[in-house]
């Protein structure tokens, strides 16, 4: 039998290969830290500041006096609490019902379907906002033209600037789509005993999805509620555009005006950002229990079913899907291309009312071209530091045992818990505040740092549920060889973990193509990008050049999505 010859030095090349992963563990702990939680430390210390945000530290509650006797405050909140249960309220009965179309039925075409979905999500929230502004535009919208061509009808009857446009708008943008994307996987891999027992008791469908489906699945849609909840305090972009016509504003938009005002109002927006994490926190520790629960109560994959064959209504079904995926895609983007070739989206009636000036203009302005590149250095730098950052937590709070990993996994969590626009405030603190940083304010490589933190929750949530299913043996045997550690990560980790790593690669591309609120307030004229570009263009009314930068962002992020599909990448959460 054939024996592994160890040599003799082994014992201090281990200590070494220890030395060498605390020292790397470190730096990445030291990393987060201060990507992370210093920035959100700053936000809560600079609420108390009651000077200027760059002057030396004065403590007091000026700051808080001022947000909170805002008369506007209150409506803010009440506002953003409306809007939660309005958007969550229609939208989850929604997606529950897809889902489990998706998933337990014999629909056709479900998989082409489902990833129609993930296209839904990854398309960029202002271009789907733009393309119902085309539609529901109560001066201009195309449906609105064609109402008033009905007897009785004097004037159109839909308005998006209104209180059920922006929930309307929130509902094409991702508010569904996100859902089923996180419920088709968990109704999929349900443990199916119980449903095939009421059946076999002779209850009807859907008295066992209402008695059976829904309460087994009680976990996962709290989760998935929690988590709506902290995504609609980070909603920024849809309410900025919508909201003013008719002086509706929320909680990130009132943080956003605080500091584009005049002198900017730090301290100000600080103790809304406090007040917002002070709110946020509870629900994330919530979301995140309730996640890990649902990883061994409602997800078995032990048994496969048969579809649940739906007879008759197997087609009807279906066009219902389809027509819930055309509005969500196809709709608004249909009208976006339409108004960038009009002359004025709308009027119909003019002479030649087609035309390629706007793209022209567009794609010959330094802005824009200006604005592509820096959309595509941020995404690809994105995409690519964010794989080495999340790949290295994943694996030192799965596969080691430092005591400091709990601290790690709980840093990972804590972008997910603040809105990007709030992290922005935090990062102009702390690139502003030190000499040190400072001359790294207004460069692409914090759009690029902002970008990253801002997925660093989703990103190594997906590597880390992926690295928890490999075994040991291959790490243990490369070890035994005496490879060593960095040798058994790259060579023998990685490469095993490389197609869920190219998809939260491209996961991060897309996001980082789309990006708002994360980079809203450190971009500078320099770096501004194209999604910066095409908000300016929508809040000054400019539609058709609106209309020209949002399908080349759709374009960039569709294509990306659809070649990360080509190469055989399956986009999906297992947990």
């Amino acid at each position: 039998m054939a024996e592994v010859a160890l040599s003799p030095h082994s014992g201090s090349r281990t200590s070494r290969l220890f030395e060498l992963r605390t020292i790397l563990f470190t730096i990445v702990l030291l990393v987060t830290l201060f990507l992370v939680l210093y920035p959100v430390l700053l936000i809560v210390l600079y609420s108390f500041n009651a000077g200027e945000a760059r002057a030396t530290f004065e403590f007091g509650l000026e700051p808080w006096r001022y947000a909170l006797s805002d008369p506007s405050m209150f409506g803010t909140i009440l506002n953003s609490l409306k809007l939660l249960v309005a958007i969550h309220g229609i939208a989850l009965p929604i997606a529950v019902a897809i889902s489990w179309v998706l998933a337990r039925t014999d629909i056709p075409w479900r998989h082409g379907l489902e990833f129609m979905f993930w296209i839904s999500f990854f398309l960029p929230s202002l271009s789907v906002t733009l393309g119902w502004i085309m539609c529901l535009d109560p001066q201009y919208g195309l449906f609105n033209k064609l109402a008033t061509l009905l007897p009785f009808v004097e004037e159109g009857p839909f308005n998006i600037y209104s209180f059920w446009g922006i929930v309307w708008a929130h509902l094409g943008a991702n508010s569904i789509a996100l859902k089923v994307m996180l419920l088709t996987p968990t109704f999929r891999n349900m443990d199916s005993s119980l449903e095939e027992a009421s059946r076999v008791a002779g209850a009807g469908r859907m008295t066992t999805v209402a008695r059976i489906v829904v309460p087994a699945m009680m976990p996962a849609l709290i989760a998935i509620v929690l988590m709506a909840m902290i995504r609609a305090m980070q909603s920024f972009e849809i309410e900025l555009v919508l909201g003013p016509p008719f002086e509706f504003f929320i909680y990130s938009t009132k943080v956003y005006s605080l500091i584009a005002q005049e002198p900017p109002q730090f301290g100000a927006a600080s103790a809304l950002a406090t007040l917002g994490l002070a709110v946020i926190l509870p629900l994330i520790f919530a979301q995140r229990h309730l996640t890990l629960r649902r990883q061994y109560t409602t997800l078995t994959g032990k048994l496969q079913t048969q579809p649940v064959r739906l007879g008759p209504w197997r087609l009807p079904v279906f066009f219902a899907v389809l027509t819930v995926v055309l509005l969500l895609t196809v709709v608004p983007l249909v009208f976006v291309a339409l108004a960038s070739f009009m002359k004025l989206f709308g009027f119909f009636n003019l002479p030649d009312p087609y035309t390629l000036n706007h793209w022209i203009i567009v794609l010959r302005d330094a802005v824009f071209v200006k604005g592509l590149w820096n959309t595509l250095v941020m995404a690809v730098g994105a995409g690519f530091f964010s794989v080495i950052l999340f790949s290295l937590i994943a694996y030192f709070t799965v596969r080691t045992t430092f005591r400091a990993r709990a601290l790690l996994d709980f840093i990972s969590w804590l972008p997910f818990a603040v809105p990007g626009l709030l992290f922005g405030v935090g990062l102009l603190y702390v690139f502003l505040e030190s000499p040190l940083f400072r001359p790294l304010y207004g460069s692409m490589f914090l759009l690029v740092l902002a970008t990253v933190i801002s997925s660093m929750t989703l990103g190594t949530q997906i590597i880390k549920s992926n690295m928890m299913q490999l075994g040991h043996e291959l790490e243990e045997a490369s070890r035994v060889t005496g490879a060593t550690w960095w040798y058994t990560f790259t060579r023998v980790v990685l490469p095993i973990m490389m197609p869920v790593l190219l998809l939260v690669g491209v996961m991060n591309f897309i996001s980082a193509a789309r990006d708002v609120a994360s980079v809203a307030l450190i971009a500078t004229a320099e770096t501004k990008t194209l999604a910066l570009l095409q908000l300016d263009f929508m809040v000054e009314g400019r539609t058709e050049p609106a209309a020209v930068v949002s399908l080349v962002v759709v374009a960039m992020s569709t294509g990306v999505a659809l070649l990360a599909r080509a190469l055989g990448l399956r986009i999906g959460i297992r947990n």
